[in-house]
């Protein structure tokens, strides 16, 4: 025992003469986003197939869900989406679509495919909130978790789950979206992809710039949500729910991972005048709030949409900037 401990005390010494150093776990850092194979392992698909086995998926729910084609709407969750994958380890090209739905809830299909429920920009009360929900998201693609848990599933039990290109899925699938039929295995992951997209997901969202806290403020809030009203969680935040331990990880994550920066962007007024829009779009205003005999009157470029769907004055001094948040 002492020679063994000889040995590894003089091999430290080694290390430390010669500056060689321990090799650092590039998932845990913000600094290696791009240059890292968080994707890699277990996988029976080739990204080629992955990609058009998922664009096949799309175009199904595509083809029978309801799509939000509203231009402002569409390409603004486009646009902050784009972003974050430009800040991802995402390496193939990303689609995202806006869907009418009033479940709070997104999920990202094999290959780039990637849903956002109306009923998440609703909810969310702020830009960073609904980046976090989408970080997430982009990190499984990044990581392709919905191909190598497939694939775990498929070598597990081949007997009974047939590949997708043997004759569907029909049993073994969920209903997401519409009434299309996406793969278990593509979309409901284990505990350790879940906790994995929470950490790749928490480091797009801070080198987008936006504030990391707001991930976990919001599946907080989803939570508070699901006790007073059971069923109120997406149907796939409630087979992985935000539990306890996955909100504290994340929080040690963001203390022990993340530097702190100056200032974080927490939200903008085009958020909120999306928000209205969409509102607007799918006409969900509350019956009580309608007045059919009141004028409405509208100037051209007069300023923000409020939650009705009206465009509000401009006040002279009305800041258009990101909302910031500075950190103690």
């Amino acid at each position: 025992m002492r020679i063994l401990q000889r040995m590894l005390t003089a091999a430290a010494v080694v290390i430390l003469a010669t500056g060689v150093t321990l090799a650092k776990d590039k998932k845990k850092d913000p600094e290696a986003i791009g240059d890292r194979d968080v994707g890699k392992g277990l996988n029976i698909y080739s990204l080629e197939k992955e990609i058009a086995m998922g664009k096949a998926y799309a175009d199904d729910i595509q083809r029978q869900a309801k799509i939000v084609d509203d231009p402002v709407v569409a390409e603004y969750v486009n646009r902050v989406g784009q972003n974050l994958v430009r800040n991802s380890d995402v390496k193939v090209p990303v689609t995202i679509k806006v869907i009418d739905s009033e479940e709070v809830n997104a999920f990202a299909l094999p290959g780039g495919f990637f849903f956002v429920n109306s009923g998440l920009v609703l909810r969310a009360e702020s830009e960073s909130e609904l980046a976090g929900v989408m970080a997430h998201e982009i990190a499984h693609i990044a990581a392709r978790h919905g191909t190598r848990q497939a694939s775990r599933a498929t070598i597990a039990n081949l007997a009974t789950i047939p590949l997708i290109f043997m004759g569907g899925w029909t049993g073994y699938g969920i209903r997401q979206g519409a009434s299309v039929l996406v793969p278990l295995g593509f979309l409901k992951f284990s505990r350790g992809f879940e906790n994995e997209a929470d950490l790749l997901g928490l480091q797009y969202l801070y080198k987008a710039g936006y504030d990391p806290t707001a991930f976990v403020d919001f599946f907080e809030k989803l939570q508070a949500d699901e006790k007073r009203k059971p069923g109120t969680m997406g149907k796939l935040f409630s087979s992985h729910p935000p539990t306890d331990d996955r909100i504290t990880n994340s929080q040690k994550n963001i203390q022990e991972i993340l530097k702190q920066k100056p200032e974080y962007v927490v939200t903008t007024s085009e958020f909120h005048d999306v928000k209205g829009r969409l509102m607007s779009v799918l006409n969900r205003r509350k019956p009580a709030e309608q007045d059919p005999n009141r004028p409405k009157l509208r100037k051209q470029g007069s300023g923000r949409i409020d939650s009705d769907g009206n465009e509000k004055p401009k006040a002279e001094d009305e800041d258009e900037r990101p909302t910031l948040k500075r950190r103690n």
